[in-house]
Order: C-alpha cells, then sequence, then structure tokens
C-alpha cells in the first residue's frame, strides 16, 4: 500500500511567506523556501489497488496547539534559581566583586532570565555579541540559526572592571544595592560604542532615545557570562500580573484550546482602529478553518521613549477577553526599525505565538535631526518575511484602518472615498492630549482617553515645578 501525503496549506493575500537564500553562507545552514510551522494539518490520503475499495478520506487528526511552535533553540531557559538554593547562593553573591545595574539593566535581567531571548543564557559574550551585531543571528553549537538581532549586553566603567580583577563571577546588585543575580564564567571585552550603535540604529545621529539614555553614559567596556537570578524580578508598579513569563502563556494557551495565536504589540492604550485590526484579524483566521484563535495583546513594558504612555490601562471593554490575553512584554524599546523589530517577533516565538501582526514603520521614529521618518515605513514587515531564523512565524501585515468622518468610527481605509478618511498618527494623538482638544467621537474607548491626558497633565505640571523661580525685584 502506497501512501501519499497532500499539504493543503491556505496562501491568503495578506500573509507573508517569501524567504530568499541565507547571506551567512559561512554557517552552511539552508533557510527553507516554506514556513517551517505549517498552520494547516496535513491532510493523508491513503491509495488502495484497483480490486479493492475506493480510496479512503481520513479527516484531518492532529490538533494543533501552540505549543507546537517550538522555542529557539531548543527547551525554553529558565534561570531563577530555585526557592531552596536562594540563601546558599545569595551568601556567594555577597561575596563577590559587585557590579552595580541601572533600572534598564534590570529590564534585560528580567528578559533573559525567562526565556524572552531564548536561548541565551546571561548577557552576551563576545563572540555572541559580534555575531548579534553583525549578522543579527547566532549559531548555535549543532550549526542552527536562530534570529538575535539586538545585542543584549551589560557595559561596566574602568573602576568597576579593575574591581573585578581575575574573579570568575561576579554578584549584581540593582539599583537600590540589593543583589539580584550572579553573572558566572565572565568575559570583559571592549565596549566600541561608536560601532554598535552605527549598525544598531543605521545611524549615529544625535538624540536617539535609548543611546542618549543607556549607551553614552555607559562604560568602555562590555562583560557577558551566565546568569544565575536569586529571584524573580518583580517592579511592585500593581502591574506585576500582567507580566506572564514565555513559559506561562504557553501554558494559558494551552489551557484555553489555542489552535492560532496572533501577537500584536502596542505602545500606547488601545483605540478603536486596534481594536478593528484584532477583532478582522481573528475573523479571518477562522476562515481559514481555525476553530479557536487567541490574541497575544502585548503592550511593551521596559524602557521606552518620554512621550510614549506608561501602562495605566490596559483592559477597557474593547475586545472579548475569552479570547483575548493581555501581558505586558518586558523589553526595554530601543526605536531601533527592521532591526528591532526582529527581536520583537522571535521574543513572541519563544512565548508561544505563531502568527506575528505588524504595522507600517514597527520600532520605528522620526529622524532625530530631520523632519522624515527615520526608516522606511515598509522595510520592517519586509524584512520580517526575510529574516533569518523566523521562518516558521506567519506575518500578518496591518490592514490601514483611518477615521471615517462619515460613519462617525475607524474603518479600514478606502481609497475610493479617501477625502471620507482622518489619518491619526501617534503624534497627532498625543498632541490631542496634550492640548486638551478632544479626538473624534468613536476613536478611542474614554478610559484609554482618560489616561493620555491625565499623563500629559502630569509631565506639564513636573516641567511647571522644574522652572527656576522667578526673582522679584
Amino acid at each position: 500500500m502506497s501512501l501519499t501525503i497532500k499539504s493543503h496549506v491556505a496562501s491568503p493575500t495578506y500573509l507573508s511567506f517569501t524567504t530568499k537564500p541565507s547571506r551567512f553562507t559561512g554557517y552552511n545552514s539552508k533557510i527553507r523556501p516554506n514556513s517551517i510551522y505549517h498552520f494547516n494539518p496535513l491532510k493523508l490520503t491513503y491509495y488502495q489497488p484497483k480490486k479493492m475499495q475506493a480510496p479512503v478520506q481520513y479527516s484531518p487528526a492532529p490538533v494543533i496547539k501552540s505549543s507546537l511552535i517550538e522555542p529557539d533553540g531548543g527547551a525554553l531557559v529558565d534561570l531563577v534559581v530555585p526557592e531552596g538554593e536562594r540563601g546558599a547562593k545569595t551568601i556567594e553573591a555577597e561575596s563577590l566583586p559587585k557590579v552595580r545595574l541601572t533600572k534598564i539593566d534590570v529590564e534585560w535581567v528580567h528578559v533573559i532570565s525567562e526565556g524572552w531571548a531564548n536561548p541565551l543564557k546571561g548577557f552576551m559574550r563576545e563572540d555572541e555579541y559580534l555575531q548579534s551585531l553583525h549578522f543579527n543571528s547566532l549559531r548555535l553549537k549543532d550549526g542552527s540559526i536562530v534570529n538575535m538581532s539586538l545585542p543584549i549586553v551589560l557595559a561596566i566603567d574602568d573602576e568597576t572592571k579593575e574591581r573585578i580583577g581575575s574573579s570568575s563571577h561576579v554578584g549584581l546588585a540593582g539599583p537600590d544595592g540589593d543583589l539580584i543575580a550572579i553573572l558566572r564564567s565572565i568575559e570583559i571585552y571592549k565596549h566600541n560604542k561608536e560601532e554598535r550603535i552605527a549598525r544598531t540604529w543605521g545611524t549615529t545621529a544625535p538624540g536617539l532615545p535609548y543611546v542618549e539614555e543607556v549607551i553614552i553614559p555607559a562604560g568602555n567596556f562590555l562583560i557577558g557570562g551566565d546568569l544565575e537570578v536569586l529571584k524573580p524580578i518583580k517592579y511592585n508598579d500593581g502591574l506585576d500580573h500582567y507580566r506572564l513569563s514565555p513559559k506561562q502563556l504557553r501554558k494559558e494557551f494551552d489551557r484555553r484550546n489555542a489552535d492560532a495565536v496572533f501577537a500584536f504589540q502596542l505602545r500606547n492604550p488601545v483605540h478603536n482602529g486596534h481594536a478593528l485590526l484584532m477583532n478582522d484579524t481573528r475573523r479571518r483566521l477562522l476562515e481559514m478553518g481555525f476553530k479557536n484563535p487567541i490574541l497575544l495583546l502585548h503592550p511593551l513594558g521596559g524602557f521606552t521613549k518620554a512621550d510614549d504612555v506608561p501602562l495605566d490601562v490596559l483592559e477597557d471593554g474593547v475586545l472579548d477577553p475569552k479570547t483575548t490575553i493581555v501581558a505586558i512584554f518586558p523589553s526595554p524599546m530601543h526605536y531601533a526599525g527592521p532591526t528591532e523589530v526582529q527581536w520583537h517577533a522571535k521574543a513572541r516565538i519563544n512565548a508561544g505565538a505563531n502568527f506575528y501582526i505588524v504595522g507600517r514603520d514597527p520600532a520605528g521614529m522620526g529622524h532625530p535631526t530631520e523632519k522624515r521618518d527615520l526608516y522606511d515605513p515598509d522595510h520592517g514587515k519586509k524584512v520580517l518575511s526575510m529574516a533569518p531564523g523566523l521562518e516558521k512565524l506567519n506575518i500578518l501585515p496591518f490592514r490601514v484602518a483611518a477615521y471615517d468622518i462619515v460613519a462617525k468610527k475607524m474603518a479600514f481605509f478606502d481609497p475610493s472615498r479617501a477625502k471620507d478618511f482622518l489619518f491619526i498618527s501617534g503624534t497627532k494623538m498625543r498632541t490631542y492630549a496634550r492640548t486638551g482638544e478632544n479626538p473624534p467621537d468613536g476613536f478611542m474607548c474614554p478610559g484609554g482617553w482618560e489616561v493620555l491626558v491625565k499623563y500629559y497633565e502630569s509631565l506639564q505640571a513636573e516641567e511647571a515645578t522644574q522652572q527656576p523661580a522667578a526673582v522679584s525685584s
């Protein structure tokens, strides 16, 4: 009896599976021409000899789970020390030379410790740093490639380097001095800031938020090694229950019997255009044959630039809680455009998402010194469709939504009636909030808008208190 396997995989116009041969010829890697993760089950047809009964069609038996998209590089790392070992490890950490971390360094410890950067097990040593910086990927011992588009590194100054001396391990202390981790088998190497900035952002223009906040004031050396985190990272800001790890998210997707998980990242409160897009995406996945697609609404919760809005309102009734999981992605934001969006997508693979929604100018920003976008707004989604190590992730480009001034609601843009649509950018939305002007009815849920207005009012009050007092004559 012969067995023929026929794959029935739909190719909707809004999905992108285009890939190109890997440019990393030295790695002996071959990128598959099609997605590794097939989102439709295989349909099996058994052919019998003519004397026997007609061919029998078997309905697909496999049930696709979110856990079928494997984490990068194997099992998820968990670098938090077991509770029973924490006392001894803390005593050891106290005896080691100390490295003082910034708030953003602690966010990276959080990211690494939970497996968002899987299979990375600590801050990058020099060989990992160079691969990430120059190739946007890492080669594993078995020769396979994983995407790693952003260097995840820890900087130290000359004084700290001298204090470490010949020690093989160091203790990592938070901004308040509390020990949070041990970094083992360390390697210290030169921090070439100009090269790092130029290759990550494609420019060395002044005014890049992450560069100004993190890299310029950082030390002249980088220290890499394997992390042992003494206890889970907590922020005690009332939002820790939203900070679900990749392991927790995968468990929740399977508990809900998700057969597709589509991730959406945002930096501001959800407006009705976002809700329209996400509900439409779910409808399309249902039309493709999925029974229970789950949305991972995943706002970024690490460092952001000053005019992005903090995460005070995450849920306001605009999405169905039965088919939506709201969680915080703890990564700091670089605003490095097509380079950074690969990191955002790769991290969601590790969390169990097999679809990623990408829009215009993802992870981008305005040029810091010129009146233009820093990156081509279409390059992010194009890069994601070709990036080494992301072949198993299905990319869902945005459909363009705008405010329909006739219907007085957010709707998908119709070019035939372009004059009826108003595009409200993030910048324009923030301008409304700063000036106290309300957006059009139907643009945003009241709770989200209230957050924006109060946030900018608090900024203006803070700026006013920082003004020098006038001296009366």
